[in-house]
């Protein structure tokens, strides 16, 4: 029998380090959206590259945002977190830099976008978005068999 427990702070900031890649909801005229996404954490706040569009503007409009990341090996052996925060696009080219430095570093193959050159600044202004996500809870569950698993014991009773 699988037991669903609380993760504790470090091994829900274990996963959002590790990862990078979650499920983003934000909400504009009161529709939820929903969309994947990649990441990177900085142990503080969330960092994400995005282009103009229905995402950019929602967060735009209404800044509120959930994220959830998941780490999933089996029905048995799985984590999630659930951060809610709100995001700002970042304006300071020095802390858009500093960003998308930290999301290439965590993300090195998935943004093709991020190895485009763009040509001039109203390109750089008005198509790419970068946004920090400043994190204003966090939750997480995790199957029991993953801190049993990780502790180095056999668990008694499993799924499989």
């Amino acid at each position: 029998m699988i037991e669903i427990l609380e993760m504790r702070d470090d091994e829900m900031y274990d996963l959002l380090r590790r990862i990078g890649y979650g499920h983003l909801a934000c909400s504009e005229a009161d529709q939820p959206y929903v969309v994947p996404i990649y990441f990177a954490y900085d142990g503080d706040q969330i960092f994400i590259y995005t282009t103009a569009g229905k995402k950019s503007e929602a967060m735009n409009t209404n800044p509120k945002i959930c994220l959830q990341v998941e780490e999933f090996l089996s029905n048995s052996m799985w984590k999630s977190v659930i951060v809610t925060g709100e995001a700002y696009k970042i304006a300071d080219p020095r802390e858009r830099e500093s960003a998308v430095d930290l999301i290439r570093k965590k993300n090195p193959s998935f943004m093709p976008a991020l190895a485009i050159k763009w040509s001039n600044d109203w390109i750089r202004k008005n198509v790419e978005a970068i946004f920090r996500i400043k994190i204003t809870s966090m939750t997480g569950r995790m199957s029991s068999e993953v801190r049993i698993t990780a502790a180095g014991a056999q668990p008694l009773f499993c799924d499989r």
